[in-house]
C-alpha cells in the first residue's frame, strides 16, 4: 500500500482519477474490458468530477458494481447509493453494464445474484472510501476479515448512521436506516488495484486509527496495508494525525 497526501482535494480528486483511469484503460486495452467497483459518498465528488473529465476512458466497456446500498430504502431517495451511482456516473458515462444492488429485494436473492456476478471474472479496481469510525464500505468495526462471502447484511453502526446525517444526505438520524448490504472485505480485496480517498478533519482520527498501527478488525480499512497496489489518496487535513514515520514511510 501506498499513502499519498495532497495539498487540496482537487489536487487529490486529479491525481486519484488519473491512476483509476490507468488501471480502466490497461485493463481495456489488455482484455477488451474493465470491471470497476465504485463507491459513494461525500468524498468521492472531487474524485468522479475529475475521472469524468478524464479523456480517453470508453465507458462502453467498463463494468459496473459498487460497495453498498441501505436495506429498506427505495433507489429513488436522495441517500441511496443506487441513485448517486445513476445521477453521477452511469448516466454522465453512459455505463451500460451494471449491477446496483436493489435495497428493496429479498436480500438473500439480492446477494446471491450479485456474488455470482462478481466471482465471473477478476475486478480491477475498486474505488474506496474511509469511514469516520474506519469502516470500508459499510463493513463496521469489528469487521470481518476472513468472511468466504463476497456481499453481506450488516447492521450499521450509530457512528456511520450519524456521519450519514452530517454529510446531509438524511434530515436526522432515525431517518437513517438500520442495516445494509455490503461488500466484504475479502472481496474487496480480491480486486487488482485499489484507489482510496479521505479528506477533511472529520476523517483524521480514523485514517490515524487505521494506518498509525497493524491491520485490526477495529479500524477496517486498516486492512488496506496488506494490498499491494492500494493508493490512499489523503488531504492535508485527514492525513494530520498520522504519525511522523508513517508519513516518511510513503514520502
Amino acid at each position: 500500500m501506498q499513502i499519498r497526501v495532497i495539498g487540496t482535494i482537487e489536487e487529490l480528486g486529479r491525481q486519484a482519477a488519473a491512476r483509476a483511469a490507468a488501471a480502466l484503460t490497461r485493463a481495456i486495452a489488455t482484455r477488451g474490458r474493465a470491471r470497476l467497483v465504485a463507491a459513494t459518498g461525500n468524498s468521492q465528488f472531487v474524485f468522479l468530477d475529475a475521472i469524468l473529465a478524464t479523456p480517453g476512458i470508453d465507458w462502453s466497456l467498463v463494468e459496473l458494481f459498487h460497495l453498498d446500498e441501505y436495506l429498506g430504502l427505495p433507489a429513488e431517495h436522495p441517500g441511496s447509493f443506487s441513485r448517486f451511482m445513476r445521477d453521477r456516473l452511469i448516466t454522465p458515462t453512459g455505463i451500460v453494464g451494471h449491477h446496483l444492488i436493489d435495497g428493496m429485494g429479498e436480500p438473500g436473492a439480492v446477494i446471491a445474484a450479485l456474488t455470482t456476478a462478481l466471482r465471473s471474472a477478476p475486478v480491477d479496481l475498486a474505488v474506496t472510501g474511509i469511514g469516520e469510525n474506519g469502516h470500508l464500505a459499510f463493513n463496521e468495526p469489528p469487521a470481518d476479515f476472513t468472511t468466504t462471502e463476497a456481499f453481506k447484511v450488516v447492521a450499521l453502526d450509530e457512528t456511520s448512521r450519524r456521519q450519514q446525517v452530517g454529510e446531509a444526505w438524511f434530515g436526522q438520524v432515525e431517518d437513517v436506516p438500520t442495516h445494509a448490504i455490503t461488500m466484504t472485505v475479502p472481496a474487496i480485496l480480491k480486486t487488482t488495484e485499489i484507489v482510496c480517498l479521505a479528506h477533511g478533519t472529520r476523517k483524521a482520527r480514523a485514517v490515524a486509527a487505521c494506518f498509525n498501527r497493524a491491520p485490526s478488525p477495529d479500524a477496517p480499512a486498516s486492512i488496506l496495508t496488506t494490498h499491494p497496489r492500494a493508493t490512499v489518496f489523503l488531504d492535508t487535513a485527514a492525513a494530520s494525525l498520522l504519525l511522523p514515520a508513517v508519513e516518511a514511510a510513503h514520502a
